[in-house]
């Protein structure tokens, strides 16, 4: 049985909390339950103070068997900022530009640029899968997208890890490689009408929102969109062929930063994401019904 964990982004204090409250308890420096392992969800850096710890608890339990793992688009960016374009000397493949170090600085913090423990931080973030499928359920970081699950197939190995060639074809916008990548890590996204943004959490405008795939019944763009904050969003009707999550294998996911109690997004579909100052899990029991009750969590103050 699993205990699928939200996005961490560094904060090491909460999540050691959330694991003693769901019975793990720490073992030779590792958290580890009789019966039962962690999955992470992804986006383990960025914004918190507290990277090491977080890092060291999330890494040890991975490798010694008590959890598992997918990446986030934290750690794809993260990947991309370390790693040099081989077509474009002294550029890398995530430019090194002030907006992009501001969003990677908590972490850079306490994992300098270039040092040791910042290289070998990398190098297992690249061990991260992009997926996990175990049969009685399906984990991803923002969304089970198909489509570009198809897509990415030539590009991951047996364990569902980016090649090492995929991160310049994932860094070349307009590439099919790229799509899927955005999709898979960060959702679905809409192109905003001629003249219409919103800004992200960083201030910075954006002409594209995330969609609520899970919701088959929005189907308007101001009740289909998510993350927007209060913008007044045009009143129109989404194409008909926005993509849906349609199978019935239970699915977890992280990402969107979701407002209020959790709750299960549909009978088979969660998010354990929260907004900042919580840190949320989802107990798996084997349910093909997920149930609000198995959702478990810690408050702290931001």
């Amino acid at each position: 049985m699993y205990d699928i964990i939200g996005d961490i982004h560094g904060y090491g204090t909460p999540l050691a909390d959330l694991l003693k409250k769901l019975n793990y308890t720490e073992q030779n420096g590792v958290f580890r339950h009789p019966e039962r392992k962690v999955i992470f969800v992804g986006d383990f850096i960025d914004r918190g103070p507290e990277h090491k710890k977080a890092l060291t608890i999330c890494r040890s339990m991975v490798e010694q068997g008590s959890a598992l793992a997918v990446m986030g688009n934290h750690e794809f960016n993260a990947i991309c900022y370390a790693t040099p374009d081989p077509e474009n000397t002294g550029v890398f493949l995530r430019k090194h530009t002030e907006s992009n170090r501001k969003a990677h600085q908590a972490f850079l913090n306490e994992y300098p640029l270039g040092s040791a423990e910042y290289e070998d931080m990398i190098d297992w973030f690249r061990t991260l899968p992009l997926f996990l499928d175990l049969e009685a359920i399906r984990v991803v970081h923002a969304v089970w997208h198909q489509p570009s699950l198809d897509v990415i197939q030539p590009w991951i190995n047996v364990d569902h890890c980016l090649l090492t060639d995929a991160y310049v074809q994932a860094s070349r916008r307009g590439s099919d490689v790229y799509s899927a990548i955005e999709n898979l890590l960060k959702g679905i996204e809409f192109k905003l009408p001629e003249g219409c943004s919103i800004k992200d959490q960083n201030g910075k405008a954006r002409t594209e929102v995330r969609l609520k795939w899970w919701d088959k019944l929005a189907t308007r763009l101001p009740e289909a969109a998510t993350n927007t904050g209060n913008v007044d969003l045009p009143e129109m009707d989404l194409p008909g062929n926005i993509y849906r999550y349609s199978d019935s294998v239970p699915l977890f996911f992280g990402h969107y930063w979701m407002q209020g109690i959790p709750e299960t997004l549909s009978p088979n579909i969660a998010c354990v994401d929260s907004e900042n100052g919580r840190l949320v899990a989802y107990r798996w029991q084997g349910e093909k019904i997920l149930n609000d009750d198995h959702f478990v969590w810690v408050d702290w103050e931001v």
